[in-house]
């Protein structure tokens, strides 16, 4: 990336038409509501865009059309993850063609790597693909943790290495990261409800599923995290507390689809495995975003 990125991210659900294929004006509508929202950048096809359900012509395709619907206005960083090493470099390397400003590359899957295989995996992608890369560590995805110490060495030692996405839930392994980053590299949070105490330690901000939902109000609890206006950010915080939860009531993005679709934004549909929310968890999100006047 030209400079550092601090802000928020929208980790964008693909919506879908309900026989299952791509429903390119519920995507393009989607950015223009974040955009709307004061997000600073978009992150299509990752985990809540069900990437792993998505050809890769799909995902080429849902990365054009929000790079095209973007334009100037943000930055978008696609995903380009995968367990093997190659196919990512591929994928970043579209993402880089396609006029993106950096790849979220997950952590792979299933294989569980070394550390140094970490460290292999993300240098080569960084350097065949000669494109800025947004780690993205999510154990409980992944079935493997990205070490904090892995982190930094990636951040100190490989050039296009800008960034981590924290999902690990340990706070102590994001502080280790907070307190000896570089200067020049993003520590994002991963995870909506950790983006206050993270910020507060020394993040940049987040890569948000909430924000899918409620743009303006998570762009703005991050903008405060960066003012250091600490009594704006834990106002906004503990008020979409509630929806940061509901969002992971079952797998995301289950819930985020149920709640966008009571907002009038996308259809309800789902590739499986993922199905429907069941009911009871419907009734208790519909609530919430009742009491957020969001519906």
């Amino acid at each position: 990336m030209a400079d550092k990125f601090q802000g928020t991210g929208t980790a964008l659900v693909t919506p879908f038409k309900k026989d299952g294929s791509l429903d390119e004006n519920a995507l393009r509508r989607l950015v223009d509501f974040q955009i709307k929202g004061g997000v600073e950048a978009l992150v299509p096809v990752g985990t809540t865009g069900e990437n792993p359900t998505l050809s890769v012509e799909e995902q080429y395709r849902v990365i054009d059309i929000v790079l095209e619907q973007a334009g100037e206005r943000v930055r978008v960083f696609a995903g380009a993850g995968s367990n093997d090493t190659q196919k990512a470099v591929e994928l970043a390397r579209h993402a880089k063609a396609a006029g993106a400003h950096a790849a979220l590359v997950v952590g792979p899957y299933y294989n569980k790597p070394t550390q140094e295989g970490y460290v292999r995996h993300y240098r080569t992608i960084a350097e065949a693909a000669d494109f800025p890369v947004i780690v993205y560590n999510v154990p409980g995805r992944t079935g493997g943790n990205i070490e904090a110490s892995t982190t930094l060495r990636m951040a100190e030692e490989i050039e296009n290495v800008v960034a981590v996405k924290e999902a690990s839930g340990n706070m102590a392994q994001i502080m280790e990261i907070a307190r000896n980053k570089p200067a020049h590299f993003s520590l994002l949070s991963g995870d909506d409800a950790f983006t206050l105490p993270l910020m507060a330690v020394g993040g940049d901000g987040c890569i948000s599923v909430v924000a899918n939902e409620t743009p303006r109000e998570f762009s703005d609890l991050v903008s405060s995290c960066l003012k250091g206006d600490w009594q704006t950010a834990l106002k906004l915080h503990n008020m979409l507390l509630p929806l940061m939860n509901a969002n992971f009531l079952e797998s995301n993005p289950i819930p985020v689809k149920a709640a966008l679709t009571m907002m009038g934004m996308v259809e309800e549909s789902y590739r499986l495995p993922m199905v429907p929310i069941t009911e009871k968890n419907r009734d208790k999100l519909k609530q919430i975003l009742i009491d957020l006047k969001l519906v």
